[in-house]
């Protein structure tokens, strides 16, 4: 799929059916056609496109001739049914002289608020203040995602309190999950962000300087976030493991103690349910309720005993 942007003179975006100079162009899983269709346009080498089309790649800055690619990766739900299961995917975007264009292998949320113009000061272009808010909003998608993962934590921690199966583990653990490949792309962002900011891969203005800097600051406070939820994901991983075990012992030892007690009437009636003889006990009329209450009796000492051992 293929969008091409244009703001105009009051910085209303339009949407094109043309490349124009100074446009936006925004490449959705690209077919060939469309990739050559803006390559021929653009002047772009066809290659930057394709490799940008890798789920696989970093983030990095690359020049080749004219065209300057930086590669950022974004956070993703890989199931929508899995609430914490997100995965990261690279954008691409490319400078060129007159145009600036975006590459992305699936929809994404991020784009909306530029197409929707209600971000401020955003025009196609100034294709270095355009990249720094795309940067930017990408910082701050992680710190939202953080932020959910965060208060999913407390949650799960509240049920593996009392949990005895494996799901509420697997669910901190498609959280902890998330949290490698987030910390692994927030470093990679991190380093792109910092050759940015030497101003030699793309010319930088002194009015785009402080975007930038929010950019780098909500980047390394998004791996700081990550850093600590890892810490605590894994000591919270292994303590709840240790107390889910300790639950099925103590639901063992219960049903154990149950065992037990039940098992003295059925050992009493099958005793006196032998073909021996019991004198006049056998035909006592009031026999059958004795054998209860010593039954009763006896269930009710054993059970008492396995109490006060804590067994019961």
């Amino acid at each position: 799929m293929i969008k091409i942007y244009k703001t105009d003179m009051t910085g209303k975006l339009e949407q094109l059916n043309n490349i124009e100079l100074n446009s936006w162009i925004h490449l959705v899983h690209p077919t060939q056609e469309e990739t050559k269709l803006v390559c021929e346009s653009t002047g772009i080498d066809p290659r930057l496109i394709a490799k940008v089309l890798d789920e696989e790649e970093l983030s990095r800055v690359e020049v080749e001739g004219e065209a300057t690619l930086i590669v950022a990766n974004i956070p993703y739900l890989v199931d929508h049914s899995h609430k914490n299961k997100y995965r990261t995917l690279p954008l691409g975007i490319i400078h060129t002289k007159n145009h600036i264009v975006t590459i992305i292998l699936k929809e994404n949320k991020l784009f909306e608020d530029f197409e929707n113009g209600t971000i401020k000061e955003f025009y196609t272009e100034k294709k270095t203040r355009f990249t720094i808010q795309l940067l930017l909003r990408i910082s701050q998608g992680y710190l939202m995602a953080l932020n959910e993962m965060n208060k999913d934590i407390q949650k799960q921690e509240q049920l593996l309190a009392k949990a005895t199966k494996n799901q509420e583990l697997i669910e901190m653990l498609n959280i902890e999950k998330s949290l490698v490949y987030f910390m692994g792309a927030l470093k990679y962002n991190q380093a792109t962000l910092d050759k940015l900011a030497k101003g030699t891969m793309i010319p930088f203005y002194e009015e785009d300087m402080d975007l930038l800097e929010d950019a780098m600051i909500e980047s390394n406070q998004a791996i700081e976030m990550a850093n600590i939820y890892k810490e605590i994901m894994s000591s919270t991983t292994e303590t709840y493991a240790s107390i889910i075990s300790n639950n099925l012992n103590v639901l063992m030892k219960f049903l154990a103690g149950i065992t037990i007690v039940f098992s003295i009437p059925t050992m009493i009636a099958s005793f006196m349910g032998m073909n021996v003889p019991l004198g006049d006990f056998n035909t006592e009329p009031a026999s059958f309720f004795v054998l209860i209450l010593i039954s009763l009796g006896l269930s009710i000492v054993i059970a008492y005993w396995l109490k006060k051992k804590d067994m019961l």
